[in-house]
């Protein structure tokens, strides 16, 4: 169990938390959430002891591991990658390490033996045996294969090294397990994987997360932080929102009626309160006037921005045809013959964890690169609007964001082009700010505000989510659901993808293509059972085989 007693944090004068006590305590999962900038990520700081409170503790249960999840992705680029997760339970690789040397020395001593059989016996009881198979298979289902097990961390990618610091996080059974943002880079296939996980984990589980559909999965509490309070619902990311919104009806009710109680009473004693029979009633109702008092209600520190994708014309019934693209980058062909022709009412989502090709494809189709084969042909009543995954060209200029979107509109006016930066809470003075020094999150909704001011009626999206808190992402769904022309988009948000999509399309690890008329969510049950049904048939041919 873990708990904080008291906390306080403070920042210069400002408290970013203010004297917080809750507790968590092991088979629960508890999805920290709150606006931007609520201190998400520094109380799970405050909890791993990465940052000390102003006052008040956190107390851990004697004898319980702590793991968390390591953000710096360059930290272990000189260690095995298999080393790396194993190195998560460090009491373990302690023990792995110094009897590995004792076992290496030359002139191996009676005391040698005495310390090594100490050191065999802990290894042991902490199941060290197992230690590499559990490591692998860990790597494994994130979708690390085998070949990389024993390479160097600095050989493996960005999203390859988030994955093996998420599996040295999870590894040897921790009592508590704290991450922050664990599905950030990962495809799909490995979120789920890690829903699993921790649906399955019997300890104690705080994540913050952005995914709404992975906290709904897996957590059983909800911790919301506002205003450097921390509430706790019991329930999923739904329970908590569903509950959140009753309790402010309920409040918002219980003032309207106190609020008809206080009209009531002040009505009767302005007009009793000189009638001499009626003056001790009159004094009566002023005593109980002064007992009411209205519930404060807070408003969230929440900002949902609008977002509204219009498109300036009707889409035709010829949008776009596919012919055979195939395309090589870097020696390996990532897109391999790849046909299709788009509808008018098609919301495509490319899925899959080969996020190489869906970029290369997006790419191909906005005209950044051309294919090596094959072509491809967009309608005369088509027009384009395209998120990149990589949007470093993007803002590398001396512009004000104003200056920037109204570089992108057609209509050159800075109060036309300001509704659009309102609309994605770039309030007053926002606009002079420069682009350059924008953080991620605020250069995402600067792309969104770009694709509203272009009147496009069809939508390119690779991966929007990033960097985008959880209210951007509601809103960014319910914009994208909303838009009555083509969308075609990757996307690691699960909820995204299946409340948006009518048609998936899946690139496989050759560059071939797997096209689908259905919601997400059929497409994995379907797949799930094409995969049972080959495991079976393999299973009858050996059988047979036999």
């Amino acid at each position: 169990m873990i708990s904080a007693n008291n906390v306080t944090l403070r920042v210069g004068k400002k408290a970013l938390f203010e004297e917080v006590n809750i507790k968590f305590t092991p088979g629960n999962c508890y999805g920290i959430i709150g606006a931007n900038g609520a201190g998400k990520s520094t109380f799970l700081k405050i909890l791993s002891g990465q940052i000390e409170t102003t006052n008040g503790d956190v107390v851990i249960s004697d004898g319980e591991r702590l793991s968390f999840l390591e953000q710096d992705h360059f930290k272990y680029d000189d260690n095995v990658v298999l080393d790396t997760v194993i190195a998560g339970n460090a009491r373990l690789f302690e023990i792995k390490n110094e009897k590995d040397a004792i076992y290496a020395k030359e002139d191996f001593t009676d005391e040698d033996g005495i310390r090594a059989s100490e050191l065999e016996a802990e290894f042991a009881e902490m199941n060290g045996w197992e230690a590499e198979s559990d490591a692998e298979s860990l790597l494994n289902g994130l979708g690390i294969d085998t070949e990389y097990h024993y390479k160097l961390m600095k050989e493996l990618d960005g999203a390859q090294k988030v994955k093996v610091l998420l599996a040295r996080a999870l590894f040897g059974n921790p009592d508590i397990l704290l991450l922050d943002e664990p599905t950030n880079h990962l495809d799909l296939d490995a979120i789920a994987w890690l829903e699993e996980f921790l649906i399955n984990f019997e300890n104690t589980v705080i994540v913050v997360s952005h995914d709404r559909y992975f906290l709904n999965k897996v957590c059983t509490y909800i911790a919301d932080i506002d205003y450097g309070k921390i509430q706790l619902y019991a329930g999923n990311y739904d329970f908590w929102y569903e509950s959140s919104q009753l309790m402010i009806r309920q409040m918002k009710e219980a003032n309207k009626k106190k609020e008809e109680q206080i009209k009531e009473l002040k009505e009767f004693i302005a007009r009793f309160s000189a009638n001499a029979s009626k003056s001790k009633q009159a004094t009566s109702r002023k005593k109980a006037l002064e007992k009411i008092e209205l519930d404060t209600i807070k408003p969230s520190s929440r900002k949902y921005p609008y977002i509204d994708f219009r498109p300036d014309r009707e889409i035709g019934n010829e949008v776009l045809t596919v012919d055979g693209i195939s395309k090589t980058i870097n020696g390996e062909k990532v897109l391999d013959n790849v046909s299709f022709v788009v509808q008018r009412d098609d919301k495509i989502a490319f899925v899959g964890g080969n996020e190489l090709a869906k970029t290369t494809l997006f790419q191909i189709l906005t005209g950044e690169i051309e294919p090596d084969e094959g072509t491809y042909k967009w309608g005369v009543t088509t027009s384009q609007a395209y998120f990149p995954k990589d949007n470093t060209k993007e803002f590398d200029n001396d512009y004000t964001i104003t200056e920037w979107l109204t570089g992108y509109s057609e209509i050159k006016d800075a109060t036309y082009v300001r509704g659009f930066l309102g609309r994605m809470l770039f309030a007053g003075e926002d606009g002079v700010k420069k682009v350059k020094v924008l953080s991620g999150g605020e250069k995402v909704r600067c792309l969104l505000s770009k694709m509203m001011i272009s009147g496009a009626n069809c939508l390119i999206f690779d991966e929007p989510t990033n960097h985008l808190d959880m209210e951007s992402i509601s809103a960014l769904n319910d914009g994208m659901i909303k838009f009555p022309g083509v969308e075609l988009f990757a996307c690691r948000d699960h909820q995204v993808v299946q409340t948006t999509a009518n048609r998936i399309m899946e690139i496989l690890p050759d560059g071939s293509l797997i096209d689908k008329r259905s919601t997400y969510d059929e497409y994995l049950e379907n797949d799930e059972m094409a995969r049972k049904r080959t495991v079976y048939n393999t299973a009858t041919d050996e059988e047979e085989d036999d």
